[in-house]
């Protein structure tokens, strides 16, 4: 079995493909169980943010994998499997396991250092954990790059400064409006780059401000925190024409800012800057058309973003040296797994004599003599193993440790469990 990634992001595709391969949380759901139930994929997460739709899987075969996952991606974004596959990108074990603890730590984000990711990660294990798509071996994984990218913040610099779409896009709005004193803002979707916008306003001075959700809940717990309004997404044609500046970051899967809607907010007495940071995009494209009205897209943030990125970029050695670390302590980790069959195994085939050889007597001895011999042998049993199935763990996954596990198998006779076929 392998473990890999396919997918898109943000240096491999186009605005365009990003925005009709991306996926809502209910459609992540809906691909992780159907990507299961394919005779190749036995686990399955998928990350589908603004930046990115990637794919991580354990395969049964590398190649069978890497094939339906990419007819996947195809379907998902309606092109054909040649366009797609001039995009994506794959790796696997080793490779794959780097490629998404890098991730973790933003430093393949389209904002180094970007701290939403690792927010996003997971949420898309947790998704996969509850359509019951990632078990032992992703569980694992994605344990262990949650870790990394924790590190990664609280160790280095890498967060420092404009670290997030979400703050990026607001010190662009303020640079573009001069001060949030006196404006009145709209920050359309209470996800998580919602909440990190509303904050990030609030913080900028902005205190005019409402929040529009599809449900209430979710948009009130943000209006809370900022002192805010909540209005529900119907609301948004009305709120266009009362808002100096509106933020979009839904997961929409179609625009939800027409030219219609938008021609009654322009003013020329009053201009209007909209951001839209969602993919796909919820500004309309013919919007930007409009006069008296700026919109500004993702690629417009990544560009302002940029500006700070020298100051993170002297922490970029030191977030490898801990992804180094904490890929060596994956592959620990992921090794005594692996082992973990063979260790339970030998000690089964060890008890099944033990308990033959017990049944073997038991008709000579009373019921108090049969229990104590029974957790005398069960006692001497787990002292013999004890060394064997340290000395297993500790070697695993290294040259040494498959020539022992290779012995343990031919010496006992068992089948063995590390084949796949057991």
């Amino acid at each position: 079995m392998s473990v890999l990634v396919v997918g898109v992001n943000h240096r491999t595709a186009p605005l365009d493909l990003l925005e009709r391969i991306a996926l809502d949380a209910q459609s992540v759901a809906k691909a992780v169980s159907g990507l299961v139930a394919l005779d190749s994929v036995r686990e399955a997460v998928v990350l589908s943010t603004c930046n990115r739709t990637e794919v991580y899987a354990v395969a049964e075969l590398f190649h069978q994998g890497f094939d339906d996952i990419q007819h996947f991606l195809a379907t998902t974004a309606g092109v054909d499997l040649e366009t797609i596959n001039s995009h994506t990108y794959a790796e696997h074990d080793d490779a794959a396991a780097h490629h998404l603890f890098s991730v973790a730590a933003g430093l393949d984000s389209m904002v180094l250092g970007e701290g939403e990711v690792l927010g996003q990660v997971r949420d898309a294990w947790e998704i996969a954990q509850a359509e019951g798509a990632a078990r032992s071996t992703l569980n694992l994984l994605f344990r262990h790059c949650l870790e990394t990218g924790k590190r990664a913040r609280t160790e280095t610099d890498i967060a420092r400064g404009t670290a997030s779409m979400s703050h990026a896009a607001v010190e662009m709005a303020v640079d573009h409006l001069g001060s949030l004193d006196n404006v009145s803002v709209a920050v359309v979707g209470a996800g998580i780059m919602g909440e990190g916008i509303a904050v990030a306003l609030h913080g900028h001075g902005a205190r005019q401000m409402t929040v529009l959700n599809r449900t209430e809940k979710h948009g009130r717990s943000i209006a809370d925190r900022v002192n805010g309004t909540v209005q529900p997404l119907a609301a948004l044609d009305h709120v266009l024409v009362e808002s100096d500046l509106i933020i979009t970051c839904t997961g929409a899967p179609e625009p939800i800012i027409t030219t219609e809607m938008a021609r009654p907010a322009t003013s020329p007495d009053r201009p209007t800057l909209i951001i839209d940071i969602a993919v796909p995009r919820d500004v309309h494209h013919e919007v930007a058309q409009l006069s008296d009205l700026t919109v500004l897209n993702l690629d417009d943030v990544q560009r302002w973003a940029e500006r700070g990125r020298e100051a993170r970029t002297s922490s970029v050695e030191a977030v490898k040296a801990i992804i180094s670390e904490e890929l060596d302590r994956y592959a620990i980790a992921s090794s005594a797994v692996q082992v973990a069959p063979l260790i339970s195994a030998l000690r089964s085939h060890f008890d099944s004599i033990r308990r033959d050889e017990l049944d073997r007597v038991a008709g000579r001895l009373d019921d108090d003599a049969r229990n104590a011999l029974d957790v005398v042998t069960t006692q001497l049993l787990a002292k013999l193993l004890h060394e064997p199935s340290v000395r297993l763990r500790l070697e695993a996954g290294s040259p040494r440790g498959e020539r022992l596990a290779s012995a343990v198998i031919d010496l006992f006779n068992l089948d063995d469990p590390l084949s796949g076929d057991a």
